[in-house]
């Protein structure tokens, strides 16, 4: 049996899958187990809000969520879960990315999501995984090693 997973990874879209898959690769890297659903927050609202609002009851404890242009993704998350969010602005076709950036790291007080870069999907997967190691020692191990061989 698998372990249950830590992270959850939520998109918008199919069309963000193979950014992060990237996401899902360097999880995997780090031993850390995960799932991942596409729904998005303006065509599945009500998918959205139960997977949020279940979350921390199903074990997870940080989410990673991805979305192009308008992106309220990681905010709409963010406001049903008591747990750290993470968003990954998707590059688009309109503005490169920015549009899906900008929307991503002005959220209200209250509502907080990290952010990373655009299309910064392994740098997700890793600060997960650094969230993950403040509190249980082979997660922050896992990125001791990963930062060692970085450093080679």
């Amino acid at each position: 049996m698998a372990d249950a997973p830590l992270v959850g990874i939520i998109m918008g879209s199919k069309s963000d899958l193979p950014v992060m898959e990237d996401c899902e690769r360097q999880l995997d890297e780090l031993g850390v187990p995960h799932e991942t659903i596409i729904a998005s927050a303006h065509r599945n609202p009500e998918k959205v809000h139960e997977w949020s609002a279940t979350a921390a009851d199903r074990g997870i404890k940080v989410i990673i969520a991805a979305a192009g242009k308008a992106a309220h993704l990681g905010g709409v998350v963010a406001a049903f879960t008591p747990l750290p969010v993470i968003a990954v602005p998707m590059k688009t076709s309109d503005l490169g990315g920015l549009d899906s950036l900008l929307s991503m790291v002005q959220m209200p007080t209250g509502v907080p999501v990290a952010t990373v870069a655009i299309g910064g999907a392994k740098n997700a997967a890793i600060l997960a995984t650094q969230i993950l190691g403040t509190s249980m020692t082979q997660y922050r191990d896992a990125i001791i090693d990963y930062k060692k061989k970085m450093a080679e």
